[in-house]
């Protein structure tokens, strides 16, 4: 079975941002690994308002490309939801400006997409460079999203990946504007049961300047636990609960076995653990009802 059998094309989506010293070798490459695939594809860039010349290259690339310009710099996020509005196609795939992503693999991203609703591109391929001082956040962020999604979670955000048009645009409306769109769109599919599949990428050496700052990695922590919140608010409010539970316990045995007495700290510790539990169900019992 081709892929043409079952897809009926493809829409890719590049965000791009300042990437003068290989935008148009990127395009270029890009351009013959679509005119490789046995299915009708577009490419889509979305200039997010560059300001070092990416600019002119592009237009000179105007013609082979749907190219799209935010007037300022919106972020990665608005950039991807800009182009996945103007995708022609049920079928998108998103990839980044800077090299890094082995995009002769979109041909893998269409088989895969033949039986699942997101396809994901996972950066442990046999040559994978990620520079040293990211991998201790990545490590810790991507344990904290696997425990609270129960399930382990090959990438948690890789910018290689493919999925249907229709799945993403119900959750525009809370898919944040910067990096943190594909951790989020990650969590939210997963959370709501779609099928995802992970296939094993290369990932290259970055060629110019990370837009990805150590700060970021504050963000990263918010946003999953803010998007697990959304859909599966137990996992966040219920172990709370218990440690809060735990502490009183704690606090109960100090009171009788030192004390001789329950102070008021005790009560209050008890209470918190019943507030925030029943709050965790309440949250649950909402994200139920609305689906």
């Amino acid at each position: 079975m081709t892929i043409s059998d079952t897809i009926t094309g493809l829409s890719v989506v590049v965000p791009v941002y300042n990437e003068i010293e290989i935008v148009q070798d990127l395009i270029e490459k890009l351009i013959l690994a679509l005119n490789r695939l046995n299915t009708p594809a577009e490419l889509i860039v979305v200039d997010d308002g560059s300001t070092d010349g990416t600019s002119e290259v592009l237009s000179s690339l105007s013609e082979k490309i749907k190219l799209i310009r935010h007037p300022c710099n919106r972020g990665y996020g608005a950039a991807l939801k800009t182009g996945i509005r103007q995708a022609t196609y049920t079928i998108v795939a998103i990839t980044d400006a800077d090299g890094t992503y082995p995009n002769e693999n979109f041909s893998k991203l269409m088989t895969g997409m033949q039986s699942n609703d997101m396809v994901v591109g996972s950066r442990n391929g046999s040559k994978v460079h990620i520079p040293l001082v990211r991998r201790p956040a990545k490590w810790l962020l991507n344990k904290l999203a696997n425990s609270l999604a129960e399930m382990e979670i090959p990438d948690l955000n890789s910018g290689f990946r493919a999925f249907r048009k229709e799945i993403v645009e119900k959750y525009t409306h809370i898919l944040p504007n910067r990096f943190s769109f594909t951790t989020t769109i990650t969590l939210i599919l997963i959370s709501e049961g779609y099928r995802i599949k992970y296939i094993p990428i290369n990932y290259h050496k970055r060629k110019g300047r990370s837009k990805i700052k150590p700060k970021d990695a504050l963000g990263f922590l918010i946003l999953i636990i803010r998007a697990i919140t959304y859909f599966n608010p137990l996992r966040i409010f219920l172990p709370f609960s218990m440690v809060l539970f735990a502490l009183g316990i704690l606090r109960l045995s100090f009171d009788f076995l030192i004390l001789h007495n329950l102070t008021d700290s005790t009560t209050l510790l008890f209470l918190f653990a019943l507030q925030v539990g029943l709050i965790g169900i309440v949250a649950d019992l909402i994200v139920r009802r609305n689906g």
